[in-house]
């Protein structure tokens, strides 16, 4: 789920703004009280139930929808980019020849960037399981949440080893930001190599996700200088362009995709009120009903051995595509093998044993309702790569669909690229308020169209 007051909007909107207000002579002299009064307002606030922190937070919110960021390319062209004016992306509304931005001049910093006083550089080891419960807590609490405080992301430990480790991860790509005086883990940003097939082009980049800073410090302006420290390390390897993803519009969209959701619990999400789904009890339960089981024969979850079959049907997938990852045999295993509560991966065997003709996967992410009744969590499924050329693509994603409700998840969720759009309706997936949007560090080339994107970045 990608939502209005997600803090990854808020953390963008931190690099969008960029410089720093004048100080009055006034606020210079009150300066050295502000950190202790601002001290006590968070302990107050902490203090409070939490029904009274989303009552906060609700009001917060109303004062602030008319300073987000964009939603539309229309928006964006009437706000000023300080910090992305300043870095090598395609401008908005220019046109630049196809390639790099800027080349490589052999001369990369050394030395870290600057943090504010208080605060220092810490290099993240996710191979440890008190340094991933850190990371777990910071992003559960400050990552994303939705407009009224009542739904929030929640990270585990084996999710986070999924998206970080990828082969050849690097650690020195995994960029945190403590306290000084007891080490808290206040912010964060990664990266991932990955090699992506642009157009007719192929690129090794580094795939960025997870930009993280408390929600106490978002004044600081640490995400500007935690981009440019990840940009700096990323360097270092040999490596100048970057893909990434926003629910916001920024210098400048490669492709925007949209979600749709289609309820697999729905009296549960009428109760917790889920964003954008507008349900009505008896209508939606009759709507939604699903069979019992799947209908496809040889269906069964993907194995290692299936790795050379499935990667074969991705590869013949992404011919068509724009914007795909060139994935090697340890990729495909990585990312696809099933996980317990993080990825599920199933194929379709040719009746006559002579391999796989169809793949389909999904991952789970979870979120926590707060203060509910009944409900304390949602778990949601998002597909991932669907392949099917000797089944029908809406039999086998409503097979998924029968498979994870079986599993106990209560939303599936889908970005309409590649093929996805055939199935969407006849399934009952219903338009999302949120697009995703891609793009580009260091690399500018035409826009491409949500069913030529075949890259899919879990976060």
């Amino acid at each position: 789920m990608t939502d209005s007051n997600s803090p990854v909007i808020q953390l963008t909107e931190e690099v969008g703004h960029g410089g720093k207000a004048k100080q009055t002579k006034k606020q210079k002299k009150t300066k050295s009280r502000r950190p202790q009064e601002a001290e006590d307002r968070f302990a107050m606030l902490d203090s409070l139930p939490e029904e009274k922190q989303q009552e906060i937070q609700r009001a917060l919110h109303l004062f602030s929808l008319g300073q987000r960021l964009p939603r539309t390319l229309q928006e964006a062209q009437r706000r000023t980019y300080r910090f992305w004016d300043s870095q090598p992306v395609p401008k908005l509304g220019k046109r630049l020849t196809i390639g790099p931005i800027t080349k490589p001049d052999g001369g990369v910093r050394q030395e870290p960037y600057s943090l504010p006083p208080g605060f220092t550089w810490d290099t993240l080891d996710p191979t440890s399981l008190s340094v991933l419960k850190e990371l777990c807590l910071l992003l559960s609490e400050n990552y994303t949440e939705d407009d009224d405080n009542t739904l929030r992301r929640h990270f585990t430990p084996e999710y986070l080893k999924w998206v970080l480790e990828p082969p050849g991860w690097q650690a020195q790509w995994l960029c945190g930001v403590r306290v000084s005086t007891n080490q808290k883990l206040v912010g964060f940003i990664s990266a991932a190599p990955a090699c992506l097939r642009i157009h007719d082009t192929e690129r090794k980049v580094a795939q960025v996700n997870f930009l993280c800073v408390h929600r106490k410090l978002r004044q600081k302006r640490m995400s500007p200088v935690l981009i440019r420290e990840l940009t700096r390390r990323v360097q270092q390897q040999g490596v100048s362009q970057a893909v990434y993803t926003a629910p916001v519009v920024l210098p400048t969209p490669l492709a925007t995709c949209r979600f749709w959701h289609r309820p697999l619990t729905p009296r549960k999400l009428m109760d917790v009120d889920y964003p954008g789904l507008r349900l009505n009890t008896n209508l939606q339960l009759k709507l939604h009903r699903l069979p019992k089981l799947p209908k496809t024969p040889g269906l069964r979850p993907l194995t290692i051995e299936d790795i050379p079959g499935a990667l074969n049907l991705l590869h013949t997938h992404f011919l068509e595509s724009g914007l795909s990852p060139a994935l090697s045999p340890q990729d495909a295993a990585h990312w696809l093998l099933p996980r317990e509560n993080v990825m599920d991966s199933y194929v379709v065997e040719a009746s006559d044993g002579t391999g796989v003709t169809d793949l389909v996967s999904f991952y789970t992410v979870t979120t926590r309702v707060l203060n509910h009744p009944l409900h304390s969590q949602l778990r949601e499924a998002r597909l991932f790569y669907c392949v099917a050329t000797a089944t029908d693509p809406v039999d086998l994603v409503e097979d998924t669909l029968v498979l994870a409700k079986a599993k106990g998840l209560d939303i599936y969720s889908v970005l309409d690229v590649m093929g996805n759009s055939c199935f969407l309706e006849k399934l009952k997936f219903v338009p999302g308020e949120n697009c995703l949007h891609y793009y580009l560090y260091n690399w500018a080339c035409p826009t491409i169209r949500p069913d030529k994107v075949g890259l899919l970045v879990p976060n």
